[in-house]
C-alpha cells in the first residue's frame, strides 16, 4: 500500500496555517451568522479558515477531490477515489462562546474508507494525526506521544465524553444500562475522538442526525489509527464515497475492547428511538 506520508505532513502544515487565521478572528470581536436552513452558526473565522484549506489541497493534490463544510459539495465524494473532507471549524458554538474547544478536521477517504486524518486544536496548540493501520500521534507542548485507545472493557468502568448542549434520553438510557458512572464534558467531535485516541476517555455518543461526514473523517482515522471503532448508532462503519454527507443514524465512537459490549445497547435504545429507521 503507498505510503501516505506527503498526504499526512501537508495536512498537517495546512491545519496549522488554518489554525492561525483562526484565532486571528478569534482575538476580534467577530459577527455571528446563521447558516441558510437552520444549519447553525457561522463565522469569518469558517470561511477563511475553508478557504484557505481547500485552496491548499487542490494546489498540492489536484487529481483529488475535496468535500468542505463551508464549500458547493454536490456529489464530489462519488467522483474521486481519494477524497478530502474538510471541517473548517468544527465547533463553531465553542469558538462563539470562547471555550477554546474547537477544531480544524482534515480526513482523507480512499475508496470510500477514512484513512487519514488530523484534528488540530489551536488553543493550545494541540494536533492529533494519524494513518488507519499505521498508528498516530498527539504533539502537545512541545511533546510527542503515540495514541492507543484504552482496553478498559468492563462497561461500567467506562469513561463517556458527552457535548455541552442538551442531554438528550437516548445517552440518559445507554448510561443507565451499562452503569456509566464517569463522564466529561468536551466540544468538537474531533477533540471528543482525540480523547478516546489518548486513553482520556472510552467511549463518545452523538445522538443526532446532526452531523456530517466532515465532523467525523479525521476523527475516524485518527481513532482508528490508535485501535478504536467510529461507527453509526447501529454499529455500521459510515462509507465516505456517497452523495449522502449528512449522518443519518448519530455516531459511536468507542474502545475496541468495549465495543461488542456497548454496541448492542446502543442499537437497542437507538431503534426504539426511530434514530435506525
Amino acid at each position: 500500500m503507498p505510503s501516505l506520508d506527503t498526504e499526512l505532513e501537508t495536512a498537517r502544515r495546512i491545519a496549522r496555517e488554518a489554525g492561525a487565521v483562526l484565532l486571528q478572528v478569534y482575538a476580534t470581536p467577530f459577527a455571528v451568522e446563521d447558516k441558510a436552513g437552520g444549519q447553525g452558526p457561522v463565522t469569518e473565522a469558517d470561511t477563511r479558515a475553508n478557504a484557505l484549506i481547500v485552496d491548499a489541497l487542490h494546489r498540492a493534490f489536484p487529481k483529488d477531490g475535496v468535500v468542505a463544510e463551508e464549500s458547493e459539495n454536490d456529489a464530489v465524494a462519488t467522483r474521486f477515489e481519494r477524497c478530502w473532507f474538510v471541517d473548517p471549524l468544527d465547533g463553531t458554538q465553542e469558538f462563539v462562546h470562547r471555550n477554546g474547544e474547537f477544531a480544524i478536521h482534515i480526513g482523507l477517504a480512499i475508496g470510500g474508507e477514512a484513512r487519514l486524518g488530523v484534528v488540530y486544536r489551536p488553543v493550545g496548540d494541540k494536533l492529533y494525526s494519524g494513518v488507519v493501520g499505521e498508528g498516530g500521534f498527539v504533539e502537545e507542548a512541545g511533546a510527542r506521544r503515540a495514541l492507543r485507545v484504552s482496553d478498559v472493557a468492563e462497561p461500567s468502568a467506562l469513561r463517556l465524553v458527552v457535548s455541552r448542549s442538551h442531554r438528550s434520553k437516548l445517552t440518559n438510557q445507554v448510561v443507565a444500562r451499562l452503569g456509566i458512572t464517569r463522564e466529561q464534558e468536551s466540544g468538537s467531535v474531533g477533540i471528543k475522538c482525540g480523547l478516546l485516541a489518548e486513553s482520556i476517555a472510552d467511549l463518545y455518543l452523538h445522538v443526532s442526525s446532526k452531523s456530517y461526514r466532515w465532523d467525523n473523517c479525521a476523527p475516524e482515522a485518527v481513532l482508528r489509527s490508535a485501535g478504536g471503532i467510529l461507527t453509526d448508532l447501529g454499529g455500521t462503519p459510515y462509507r465516505y464515497n456517497t452523495a449522502e454527507l449528512q449522518n443519518l443514524r448519530g455516531l459511536l465512537a468507542c474502545n475496541a475492547a468495549a465495543f461488542p459490549h456497548v454496541q448492542p445497547v446502543v442499537t437497542r435504545f437507538a431503534r426504539e428511538a426511530g434514530l435506525l429507521e
